[in-house]
């Protein structure tokens, strides 16, 4: 009974390790047969690769097939250019490779946080925020790793102004990957496009990929002014001015009116500088040169307001008004006192005249009072005649000069270059 016993325990032992046997190589084959894409996914999330791919040179090559450039603004009170870079960048992984008898699929998409990405980033940029065009990446199965990435950047741009508000200049992009003694990425660009040209009171003219050395690659921007409005806003309304101020020159020069207009032409024109202040361009290595300008301006304003007072006190007195006065003589001072006395009296024709010699003294009075007021009228149209005759030849001289500085100033503004240097970033 007891070997009965033996022999029905080790049945049972047997069975029970032929049972453990097919349930572990049926749960392998469940497993080995599940080749989905979804499976495929899932076996290369398993493996984490989270780092840089390792070659025997230290160094991966990221290949960036295609580049779409946009300008989003121009801060010309800062000098920054604000740029958005949308990139498709690939590498190869052999690490995420996969057999495709096994799985037959040529691609797979993958999480893009489960995976190891390359980071990009503008050297000169103040401000550089990396962002992925998408959640997942796509895999190929000889380890060809593709994705979209978004790339906003603030740039530090020393762009010339000095052609304000007829500027145009080239701003670079430098963009680049972490690399440190051979080890680390290196890109390979392909094709450049440029999309939304116009932003603002800029444009961008052109974009082209050049490089400095191997290392040094950078999108150079070429940018222009649309001269437009600020010629409307600022150039324009100096113009105006000046020229007002000019015709302000047929007002006479008596009354206090043509004093009066100048002197509130200074104050708009000081009024105009100060609310626009805030709207003219930064300074730079080369300084606006409409600054030049506006100070110019503001200058002819003032010394033709002076010139204007100044004149109507010719006008009035003539040029003795700056020489002392001369005190009156004795005589003088008595034909004063005398013609006061007369002027006191009630009337000239009711005095009772004695004899002739009173006649003759009375005829001599009034002949004295009558040379003296013809006297007083010459002098005063000798200085009337005189003050017409400057502010003539002061009109003219300003007219001529006006025109002359603003046929000069606009040639400047337009023809004149100013070199800057734009990749003191790279020392």
């Amino acid at each position: 009974m007891l070997s009965g016993t033996l022999r029905f325990l080790t049945h049972s032992l047997v069975k029970a390790v032929l049972l453990l046997d097919l349930l572990t190589v049926g749960c392998g084959y469940v497993a080995t047969t599940c080749t989905s894409r979804r499976c495929l996914a899932e076996m290369l999330i398993k493996k984490e690769y989270q780092s840089q791919p390792q070659y025997e040179n230290c160094t991966q090559m990221i290949k960036v097939p295609f580049i779409e450039y946009q300008t989003l603004a121009v801060d010309t009170k800062n000098l920054r250019l604000i740029s958005r870079l949308q990139a498709m960048i690939v590498w190869r992984d052999p690490e995420l490779g996969w057999n495709t008898s096994i799985y037959e699929y040529n691609e797979v998409v993958l999480p893009v946080d489960k995976v190891w990405t390359p980071e990009i980033h503008v050297t000169n940029g103040i401000m550089t925020t990396m962002k992925h065009g998408s959640r997942d990446l796509l895999v190929t199965s000889n380890g060809t790793v593709m994705h979209s990435v978004i790339i906003n950047a603030e740039v530090n741009c020393e762009v010339n102004l000095f052609n304000y508000p007829f500027a145009a200049d080239e701003c670079p992009v430098a963009i680049q990957t972490w690399t440190h003694d051979g080890c680390g990425t290196e890109l390979e660009f392909g094709e450049l496009k440029m999309v939304d040209g116009t932003h603002g009171d800029w444009q961008t003219d052109s974009v082209a990929l050049q490089k400095k050395r191997d290392d040094r690659n950078y999108i150079m921007v070429g940018l222009s002014i649309k001269f437009t409005n600020p010629f409307i806003t600022l150039m324009l309304p100096s113009i105006l001015i000046i020229l007002a101020d000019a015709v302000s020159f047929s007002l006479p020069l008596g009354g206090g009116e043509r004093n009066s207009f100048k002197v509130t032409l200074v104050l708009s024109f000081t009024m105009f500088l100060i609310i626009l202040n805030d709207q003219l361009p930064g300074d730079s290595q080369c300084s606006p040169i409409i600054r030049i300008h506006f100070c110019i301006c503001l200058v002819l304003l003032v010394l033709s307001m002076l010139v204007s007072l100044v004149l109507t006190r010719v006008a009035k007195d003539g040029l003795n008004f700056c020489c002392c006065s001369k005190m009156p003589s004795p005589k003088k001072a008595g034909n004063k006192e005398d013609k006061e006395d007369e002027e006191a009296k009630p009337d000239i024709s009711v005095v009772q005249l004695n004899g002739p010699e009173e006649d003759r003294q009375m005829l001599r009075k009034v002949v004295k009072f009558l040379e003296a007021f013809d006297t007083k009228e010459q002098e005063s149209d000798k200085n009337q005649k005189l003050a017409d005759t400057m502010d003539k030849i002061f009109f003219w001289i300003y007219f001529i000069s006006a025109t002359l500085y603003f046929c000069a100033m606009i040639y400047v503004m337009v023809r004149r270059t100013c070199s800057v240097n734009h990749f003191d970033f790279w020392y």
